[in-house]
């Protein structure tokens, strides 16, 4: 009786073992995974917007060029800003931040990583100004400056990039969104 008492000590106490080593586990991967993901979502959104920059400059070399421009954002908002002459996308909800948090790394899509309360976000932009801050590419949406913003969905956006030629000595590219 008293050997059997003693098997189920040791088995409850090895499964205790065992569940405190996977919980341990757990503890140290989870936060990691997190961490590679949100970083991998902000790779993919800089890959799509380079995308987008390569289309624009691939309409520009003639008016009535049109590209079409599938856009896939599962996470952040994606804007076009035509005032600003820019489109950015903001993702929001990082839990650690993609660069270092307030410094600004200017590229072809410049990332600001920014602390909010509990979490960090990342804004990408492409940028169509000179480094004084004037325009060579005037971005309209749906031919007009104004400022259009799209949310994360499952499916793609499909967007048409148009060339309008040459007005003021600015190249005039429209993007709109593609119905159906």
């Amino acid at each position: 009786m008293k050997k059997r008492g003693q098997v189920w000590v040791e088995t409850v106490i090895y499964t205790l073992i065992g569940l405190s080593l996977m919980g341990l586990a757990l503890g140290f991967i989870t936060p990691k995974l997190t961490q590679m993901r949100d970083r991998s979502v902000v790779e993919q959104a800089i890959g799509s917007l380079t995308t987008i920059d390569t289309t624009v400059n691939d309409v520009l070399t003639a008016p009535g060029n049109r590209r079409v421009v599938d856009f896939t954002m599962k996470r952040g908002d994606l804007f076009i800003d035509s005032q600003a002459d820019e489109i950015r996308m903001v993702i929001s909800g990082l839990k650690k931040p993609y660069s270092e948090p307030g410094i600004e790394i200017k590229n072809r899509v410049s990332i600001l990583s920014e602390q909010q309360q509990a979490s960090y976000s990342v804004t990408l932009k492409l940028k169509y100004t000179t480094a004084s801050g004037k325009p060579y590419v005037n971005i309209t949406y749906n031919d007009a400056d104004t400022l259009k913003k799209f949310t994360a969905a499952s499916t793609a956006y499909k967007f048409y990039i148009l060339s309008k030629g040459t007005v003021n000595g600015l190249e005039v590219v429209s993007v709109s969104e593609a119905s159906g």
